[in-house]
Parts: C-alpha cells; sequence; structure tokens
C-alpha cells in the first residue's frame, strides 16, 4: 500500500469511500459483502474510512459501524460529515453530530468534514443563527474531531471566499476534499483548484477519482494519474464490490508514475469525454425529486443515447413504466438545488425525452417499411406484381 504524511497521520493512499456499498435486491446494505471488503482492505494496509450523515439514506454509517465493530479504534482513521449542503428549514450541528457517534460507536472522528461547501450552501454555513462552524471548531477543541476540513464542488471563486472566510474568523480548515480526476482536471477546473489548495496549505481529498465509475475502462491510469497530482494525500474510492477493492487495492500496492505517453492518452480521452453530461451518480438529486425519477440512470442512458451511438438507452426506455421515463419531469428544478455538478438536469431530461420520442417514431418508420417491403416480397411470390 501506498501511504501518505498527514500532519503525523500515516495515510493509507486509497480510501473506502462509503457512499455505493453492495446492495441486496431488496435495496438494503449487502452487510456480508461490507465486512468482506473491510476485511479485505485492513489485511492490505488501507486504514481510512469515510462516509456522510446522508449516505445510503443515513444507513452507510450504520454498516460501517457493524463491519468495523471487532477492530480496535487506533487502528483505523474514521471520516464523517456534517450535512450543510442538503435543503432544510433548520441546521442542528450538535444533534447531527451526536447521532453520528453514537451510529459508528466512537467517541471521537479522526477527520470530519463540512459536506460540500459550494454556491448554494456557502451561506448555510457562514450564518451565524445555525452557528455551524464555531460548533465544530470547538468540538476540535475537545478531542472529538482531530482533523476539521470541508467538502466542495463549488467553483473556485467560492472556496477561495469560503478559505478566506474561515481565515479572517479564526477556523482553521486543515483539508479540503474535491472532484479530481483526468477529465475534471480541465472540465471542472480541478487543476486551478488544485493550485489554490496547495497556496493556502490545505491536504487535498480526491473524490470521483474515476468520476463515478464513467472511467471505469481506465481505472489503473486514473488512480495514478491523481497519485502524482501536488499536494494529495488521500484518494477515496466508492468500491462496491469485492472486485473492485481488490482491483483497486493492487494498483496502489506500489508507486508507478505515468509515462508522457500515458499522460498524453489520458488527456486525449479527456477531451474526447467532455460532450457527455458530468453526471457522477451521487444521488443527491433524486431525494428532491418530486416524481420520484431515477436521474442518475436516466442522464447515464442520455448520454449513451447521445454519444455511445446505441439504441440500447431507448429499449431501457421502453421497459420503464411511463411515470419513470424522462418525460416525467415537470421541471421544478428542485433536482438542479442539490447537483454539484450544476448540472441543467431538467434540459437533460426533455432532450432525452425528444430523442426518445423520435426513437420511437422512426421504430414506428421502420416497422412499417419493414412490412411493406413483406408484403411486397409476398405479392411478389403470389405473381400479383409485374
Amino acid at each position: 500500500m501506498i501511504y501518505s504524511d498527514f500532519k503525523g497521520d500515516r495515510l493509507s493512499m486509497l480510501g473506502f469511500g462509503c457512499m455505493r456499498f453492495p446492495l441486496l435486491s431488496d435495496g438494503s446494505i449487502d452487510q456480508e459483502q461490507v465486512n468482506e471488503m473491510v476485511k479485505m482492505a485492513r489485511a492490505n494496509g488501507l486504514n481510512y474510512f469515510d462516509t456522510a450523515y446522508p449516505y445510503h439514506g443515513g444507513r452507510s454509517e450504520l454498516a460501517l459501524a457493524e463491519a468495523l465493530k471487532d477492530v480496535p479504534r487506533a487502528e483505523y482513521f474514521l471520516a464523517d460529515k456534517f450535512p450543510g449542503h442538503q435543503t432544510a428549514s433548520t441546521y442542528n450541528p450538535a444533534e447531527v453530530f451526536e447521532h453520528q457517534l453514537r451510529k459508528l460507536r466512537t467517541g471521537y472522528f479522526d477527520y470530519y468534514l463540512l459536506h460540500n461547501v459550494y454556491e448554494r450552501s456557502i451561506d448555510v454555513y457562514k450564518d451565524p443563527q445555525w452557528d455551524i462552524i464555531p460548533y465544530f471548531v470547538e468540538q476540535k477543541k475537545l478531542g472529538r474531531i482531530r482533523h476539521l476540513g470541508f467538502s466542495s464542488h463549488g467553483r473556485v471563486e467560492t472556496m477561495k471566499a469560503f478559505l478566506d472566510y474561515c481565515k479572517e474568523n479564526g477556523y482553521e480548515m486543515e483539508f479540503c476534499q474535491i472532484q479530481l480526476n483526468y477529465v475534471d482536471w480541465t472540465l471542472q477546473d480541478a487543476k486551478a483548484k488544485v493550485d489554490l489548495l496547495n497556496e493556502y496549505g490545505i491536504g487535498i481529498w480526491v473524490m470521483e477519482p474515476i468520476k463515478g465509475g464513467s472511467l471505469k475502462d481506465n481505472v489503473p491510469k486514473a488512480f495514478r494519474f491523481v497519485e502524482g497530482v501536488p499536494g494529495v494525500k488521500m484518494i477515496l474510492s466508492g468500491m462496491s464490490a469485492l472486485s473492485q477493492m481488490e482491483e483497486n487495492l493492487a494498483t496502489f500496492e506500489n508507486p508507478n508514475p505515468l509515462s508522457e505517453e500515458e499522460m498524453e492518452e489520458l488527456m486525449q480521452d479527456a477531451e474526447a469525454r467532455k460532450a457527455a453530461i458530468p453526471c457522477t451518480g451521487c444521488r443527491y438529486c433524486c431525494d428532491e425529486c418530486p416524481m420520484g425519477l431515477n436521474i442518475p440512470m436516466l442522464i447515464a442512458n442520455y448520454n449513451d443515447a447521445k454519444f455511445g451511438n446505441s439504441s440500447t438507452p431507448y429499449q431501457w426506455l421502453d421497459s420503464l413504466p411511463e411515470e419513470q421515463r424522462p418525460d416525467a419531469c415537470i421541471g421544478c428544478g428542485a433536482c438542479m438545488q442539490m447537483c454539484p455538478q450544476n448540472i441543467e438536469i431538467p434540459d437533460v431530461l426533455a432532450h432525452f425525452a425528444e430523442l426518445y420520442e423520435k426513437s420511437v417514431k422512426w421504430d414506428d418508420i421502420c416497422r412499417e417499411r419493414e412490412l411493406t417491403a413483406k408484403r411486397m416480397r409476398e405479392e411478389e411470390k403470389d405473381g400479383n406484381l409485374a
């Protein structure tokens, strides 16, 4: 295992992101497989586990606690997050924090993050009526948080504004978790974010190193890319199967910097992928959708339909009930309020519905042509055509 040093902590460079645990057919977490994944991770030197209050509808923390219940607390690093990015009428950091400690059966967190400080949540985190940042700064003083930081899908300007605000008020942010992969290096301006964090002396934590699985055909190189980015201390992977855990652990067994040729290949691949909608499948949008649409799956199939030159997405839509298809979107925009990628989701779904309608009409035309051709062949066979 490759390790990094962060303020005296010897961190495995690969961390277990607990947002995409394996699931059973009824939608519940496959606890048995999670236990095996944690066991395999620890046996191969992985010592960092990252969860969050909203993951798996609040069940991720419980499943992780169960998988770690027999492991001495000093043998692993535990990270959790406060959900100030979620739309709510009130925010109670003390209530959430105490609940998280109970769920994870621990007296402290090694790493604790303000979840997704971005354009729509920065004012929530700064609002004095909620006392969010001062509360967690105090928990750090009490030893219940060892290292305090934040995650962000925001723009560079927003991240800088937040860091400056914290500095002006004496709130130390030690690390920041950003979306970083070879496609988002330029697409999401990740390079500028890296430069900013290095300038401020902030440790860099990586999320979405393979962009929600969309870089699955280039996984080892994608990991090796972020390993080589200056300032990176932690690379999180949301593994959902033992096979993924095994493959990723092998990639992090020894340092293996990209060659110039490999780097050039990745940059060319990045350019080719930029036309696709940058959904990472985080599912934040799904909690807000009044129609209950599986938005990440719809966008994935939209990308396939638009850029994959395949009829499979339309066949998949055919199998769905009408109320789950893209034209069921009412365009309310609630999903956009939670989208870390700032995707214009209603517009995407409207376009997908349009493409689907055209495909259905084209299928009807093709079927009619085939029926006409068949009829003509039969008539010719019967001698009714000259």
